[in-house]
């Protein structure tokens, strides 16, 4: 019976038409994928010279050029500043379109519109701390300020004139896979933005965590696990600056100790990475070969396909400035000019705070100075794709948004409700500040912009041609008494609220030092004698590292910065081996042991890509950690904890080997360091064995790096099992998916010299040449020759082509 095959050719056509024209699960209609018209095949790009293209388009008041060097780096050429932005927004977008709106839909609570239901609790976080609420505020403050308004409003221009000339058939290719298409660019994107890297920088808090430690343990035994100040630090303010008294000082209630719930909070916040940070400093012409400063900046975080940066010059008749951009944001973040160059650092500190909340009435009223004052409730729409809306209302109190209650993250009972106090929830305009550095001749220009910066906190690196060099530890910081916001406050008093700021003037800095250097790496601000409290977790040997580095050069060239941005050497391992070589009993070491032994007794401290000694210590030193402070620190019940840094561990046990926390509290029997290094050394050996034999003991193997496509998802857009060494406390700050994202050598000679590279390239484009060029560049330690061009150098020959907007 023929009808049969008929029928059951039918039914697979039938189905093949559903599933190449349908999502099914994670899987994008593979018609529209596949398709020579409009698929994939469409976001090919060929390789070689590309042709003068010339664009008409609505909105330019002038004809502008753009020159693209032979990374595909564009060169912005405008009569004014209005026509350069715009044509930024347009040629960003061009290259990062999907990069610069994923990233804010992740900021905005937004990825259950184009992923689905797994993402609503994510979205439900991002609402709840009021992401968009601080967008919100920042719109308002951009618009207020003239400059930025030209800036944000031209750029978001600029990027929906692109959006407007695509078709299906030209969607960058993560739209096909997803089966979306782009919305309009509105400026609170790019406040989105902003506030993202906010999160990223200044989302660090440990109070519940913290909370949980001062009702387990003593004060004296609180202190001791979370210092707030740990020896050999090498601030970034010298030692021994005087500092003036404070000017203003807060005033602590009578019981400041701790006030909270009597449960033990079970909510866990999602934290940044904690080695979000980065290097900078700049050296003064007394110690450079060429007499000019010389200024470099190497911000570490996470690293992804395409790149969190992307590189552009903007010329105007009243600029000329060249670096790092933020796809999604005008102007340039990191960089320099024909007059100054500037980088940045993370300021480490704490500014957030939560305070416990007591409601009535669901969440509509709170207690507050002895009577009951109406929560602002925001109800929130989160759409999802393929099921229904979630509606999540969030109550709004004098202190910031209730970050957790009895509905979020989940519904156990007996949970207080927390409302959240954060700096980065303020209005603010912190693209004033990079847009006056942008345009900024002299110190006093740097200082003028630094004045309207507020949150994320950041040490500003300065240098310009004058010869000046200089570094502020800058934002705005929480004015508090000893030991607040360390621990949840009683949120219906309102003498525990935060009682002003740090004036600006009295802010960590510091302007042409004798020693001839400035410099800062996440390490603490200042010493003990700063007249504030600042709060955070602050780094130790990579500073001590640079600061001995450049303490001991003289005639330093660009390529000894190079050098020593790429330095391996790990002062963390040195200070702690002749401590782990006293407690290890080598004759009892086994067979198997010996060889790993010698290997970490011969090493020299550097970890490079081929060391196996780095991943020996390592691993070491995680084993070690876990054995002295698991049994305090993961309780049966679900208490939320958090070990103490690893630089506390190390000078607890440089200190007092004997120290109380080394017993195991589960066992009988009063353990000593030497059998927790002997039990630790052993663990090591196991878990290390098996990719010895494999071949893969060295750093670069056993560790190596990732750099994953943002989606996380794609491992064919991605740049995987790069051979890299460096590490936490190391200048090299490279990780498995983390490290120095941007690395710039500025010398700020009569012709300005300046080098630099990230791990990627400027498109965004799996299937450009340029999407992945400059990453085994990157793992190699190299650096690009950055051309900051003058509108005479039109004919360069390392121009490859042009792009030439006129308005219409």
């Amino acid at each position: 019976m023929r009808i049969i095959p008929a029928v059951i050719t039918a039914a697979i056509t039938l189905s093949l038409t559903y599933a190449f024209s349908h999502k099914l699960g994670q899987i994008p209609p593979l018609g529209k994928l596949l398709s020579p018209q409009t698929g994939f095949w469409q976001n090919a790009e060929p390789i070689g010279e590309f042709p003068r293209e010339q664009l008409v388009l609505p909105g330019l008041s002038g004809k502008t050029e753009v020159w693209y060097d032979d990374r595909m780096v564009p060169h912005i050429f405008a009569e004014n500043e209005g026509d350069a932005y715009y044509v930024q927004g347009y040629v960003t977008a061009r290259d990062r379109l999907w990069q610069m709106e994923l990233q804010t839909y992740a900021a905005a609570g937004r990825l259950s519109e184009i992923l689905g239901p797994k993402l609503v609790q994510y979205d439900r976080k991002q609402r709840r701390l009021g992401m968009v609420y601080a967008a919100e505020g920042t719109v308002k403050e951009m618009l207020a300020d003239p400059a930025t308004k030209v800036a944000v409003t031209s750029y978001a221009a600029g990027v929906n004139a692109y959006i407007a000339t695509l078709t299906p058939a030209t969607y960058p290719v993560e739209y096909k896979i997803l089966d979306y298409k782009p919305e309009r660019w509105d400026i609170i994107k790019s406040a989105l933005l902003l506030k993202y890297m906010a999160h990223d920088l200044a989302g660090f808090a440990n109070d519940l965590e913290f909370t949980n430690a001062r009702r387990l343990f003593s004060l004296q035994d609180f202190d001791l696990m979370y210092p707030d100040f740990h020896e050999a630090t090498d601030p970034i303010i010298p030692k021994g600056t005087p500092y003036p008294a404070a000017t203003i000082k807060p005033t602590a209630p009578p019981d400041s100790v701790l006030a909270a719930a009597a449960a033990y909070m079970k909510f866990k916040t999602d934290k940044p990475d904690p080695d979000n940070g980065s290097n900078n400093w700049a050296v003064g012409g007394s110690k450079t070969r060429s007499g000019a400063p010389i200024l470099c900046s190497d911000p570490h975080l996470s690293l992804s396909l395409p790149s969190l940066w992307y590189e552009v010059q903007i010329h105007t008749p009243d600029m000329n400035v060249y670096g790092a951009s933020l796809p999604g944001a005008p102007g340039v973040i990191i960089g320099f000019n024909d007059h100054i160059a500037w980088g940045v650092t993370n300021g480490e500190e704490d500014v957030k705070d939560y305070y416990s909340m007591q409601f009535r009435n669901g969440r509509s009223e709170y207690l507050y100075n002895g009577s009951y004052r109406k929560a602002d409730l925001r109800i929130e729409e989160i759409k999802v794709r393929g099921g229904a809306t979630v509606r999540d209302t969030v109550a709004y109190t004098v202190f910031g948004p209730v970050m957790f209650d009895n509905t979020f993250p989940d519904k156990t009972a007996g949970q207080t409700f927390l409302a959240m106090r954060w700096k980065a929830l303020d209005p603010s305009n912190e693209l004033a500040t990079f847009n006056k550095l942008n345009k900024a001749r002299n110190y006093d220009d740097y200082l003028n912009a630094l004045n309207r910066y507020t949150c994320p906190a950041q040490n500003f690196v300065f240098a310009d041609k004058a010869g000046d060099i200089a570094i502020w530890h800058n934002g705005q910081y929480p004015l508090r008494w000893k030991d607040q916001g360390k621990w949840i406050m009683p949120g219906s008093d309102s003498t525990y609220a935060w009682q002003g700021f740090i004036p600006h003037e009295e802010l960590p800095h510091i302007k042409n030092p004798e020693r001839g250097f400035v410099s800062s790496a996440n390490q603490r601000p200042t010493d003990s004698t700063y007249p504030y409290a600042l709060y955070g977790e602050y780094d130790l040997f990579r500073g001590k590292r640079i600061n001995e580095r450049l303490s001991a050069m003289s005639a330093i060239t660009t390529q000894d910065m190079m050098q020593l941005q790429n330095d391996d050497k790990n002062l963390f391992a040195a200070a702690a081996m002749p401590m782990i070589r006293k407690h290890i009993d080598t004759s009892s070491l086994t067979a198997q042991q010996q060889p790993y032994w010698q290997l970490l007794t011969s090493w020299d401290f550097m970890a490079t890509p081929d060391s196996k000694a780095a991943s020996i210590f390592n691993a070491l030193w995680a084993h070690l950690e876990d054995t002295i402070w698991h049994d305090e620190l993961h309780p049966k019940d679900t208490t939320i904890l958090t070990y103490p840094q690893s630089i506390t561990t190390l000078q607890l046990l440089l200190r007092d080997t004997a120290f109380h926390f080394i017993d195991n509290i589960n066992t009988p029997q009063k353990e000593t360091l030497s059998q927790l290094l002997q039990g630790a050394f052993a663990q090591t050996v196991t878990e290390l064995s098996e990719l010895n034999k494999a071949g893969r003991l060295e750093l670069g193997k056993a560790r190596g790096t990732d750099i994953n496509h943002l989606s996380r998802g794609i491992p064919a857009f991605s740049a995987l099992h790069l051979n890299t060494g460096g590490g936490q406390h190391i200048v090299n700050a490279t990780k498995q998916t983390h490290g120095p994202s941007w690395r710039m050598v500025v010398q700020l000679s009569d012709k300005t010299e300046a080098y630099g590279i990230y791990p990627g390239g400027q498109s965004g484009n799996p299937g450009s040449p340029f999407y992945d060029n400059s990453v085994n560049d990157w793992v190699s330690g190299k650096y690009y020759m950055l051309h900051i061009f003058s509108a005479e150098e039109k004919d360069d020959p390392v121009i490859r082509y042009k792009l030439v907007f006129t308005g219409k």
